[in-house]
């Protein structure tokens, strides 16, 4: 039987593995430009993001039914076009402070709900997986009523959108949301 923390590291290779695959797909194919996500939004079209999010939108299910995700309870979505625009709007405004692969590392994201010791386990575990598995980073946020651990997903190119899985605590749910829906939800 596996144990939590395995279905954990399964989750995260496999959401790796899915990651590689479509930005292999998407980006190595020749059929669009490749922009270097580490420049600031300046030298990223939007039309360039807008593109990929409709693309992986449209397509994510078709990855997602061929990963290796039994028997794992998960959470996914692909960012609308209005979140991103906000987000484009936010960080515009410092144009020459942030690349965009580190604020726009959310087009896709998946959540999972855990337990504390779940989650003290995993947080003992991140840094082994974060080398085994080429993971671009990961940290706990705990700010204005929002606690969850982030991690990302790059495969070491930035060529590609990093995607995001968020852990939370089963008994955070209520708070997260509601942080989520008065920071993170303004373009409504």
């Amino acid at each position: 039987m596996e144990t939590q923390l395995q279905k954990v590291e399964r989750l995260i290779s496999e959401i790796n593995k899915v990651h590689k695959a479509y930005s292999i797909d998407y980006f190595e194919t020749g059929k669009i430009e490749k922009i270097n996500l580490s420049k600031t939004i300046s030298h990223v079209p939007a039309s360039h993001i807008l593109d990929y999010r409709l693309n992986l939108h449209e397509s994510i299910n078709d990855y997602l039914m061929k990963a290796n995700l039994e028997n794992i309870e998960y959470f996914y979505r692909v960012k609308t076009s209005e979140s991103i625009h906000d987000k484009m709007n936010r960080y515009s405004q410092n144009e020459d402070k942030y690349p965009v692969n580190n604020w726009l590392n959310d087009i896709f994201g998946c959540r999972i709900l855990l337990n504390k010791a779940e989650i003290k386990e995993i947080k003992h575990s991140l840094d082994a997986w974060k080398e085994s598995h080429g993971l671009k980073n990961w940290y706990k946020r705990d700010k204005d009523g929002y606690i969850g651990i982030h991690v990302y997903f790059k495969n070491q190119n930035n060529f590609y959108f990093p995607w995001e899985l968020q852990i939370w605590d089963k008994t955070d749910i209520d708070t997260n949301i509601k942080a989520h829906q008065k920071h993170k939800r303004n373009f409504v």
